[in-house]
């Protein structure tokens, strides 16, 4: 009988062993997940001076990096912050103005998560009827110049209700042009 006593709380004790150390291995995942720090984006959009060119649809933006960052921009119209000389970057006027207009450089500010490396990539939605040619777009980041992206061009109309842009993630500059990396996709169905 007293063996009996004995391997029941052996087992017991055992039992409570392993019950503790899964609690306390589960109380470091417990723990609040750190949060991803927002950025302030400057995005900077170019509309060219062809006849046609301008359009008051609804414009979204869509960037990241090659660490899978995405950022979403939906309606870019209602973050309007200036309207910015072509040839110098001088603000021309502070007041809320319709975006987009031919011959002009527009200005957008938005916060969102921010990016770990380089910006490589950006494409621009619009959805409506009108047309639009944009010549180029670029995005600063305020919390780091080392994040910029480049220019991306365009000066072509702009497809509608349809992403349009480019992705520079994974390519190297040679001689002829930008390689990119390429994706192999394997079949794995038997």
């Amino acid at each position: 009988m007293g063996m009996l006593i004995m391997k029941s709380i052996g087992g017991h004790l055992i039992c409570c062993c392993v019950l503790l150390q899964v609690l306390v291995a589960g109380g470091e995942s417990l723990e609040a997940p750190e949060l991803k720090k927002n950025c302030t984006y400057v995005i900077t959009i170019e509309t060219t001076c062809t006849w046609g060119a301008e359009t008051s649809n609804i414009v979204s933006l869509r960037f990241g990096d090659t660490n899978s960052n995405v950022i979403l921009v939906r309606h870019l119209n209602s973050k309007h912050l200036r309207k910015v000389d072509p040839l110098e970057p001088e603000v021309l006027d502070d007041m809320p103005r319709k975006p987009f207009q031919a011959c002009m450089v527009d200005q957008f500010e938005v916060t969102a998560p921010c990016v770990n490396s380089p910006i490589c990539y950006l494409y621009l939605k619009l959805i409506g009827n009108d047309d639009w040619r944009p010549g180029f777009a670029q995005i600063q980041v305020l919390e780091g110049s080392h994040l910029n992206s480049d220019y991306f061009y365009f000066r072509r109309f702009v497809p509608r209700h349809v992403w349009h842009g480019s992705d520079v993630c994974d390519s190297e500059v040679t001689p002829f042009g930008l390689k990119k990396k390429r994706n192999v996709y394997v079949n794995n169905i038997p």
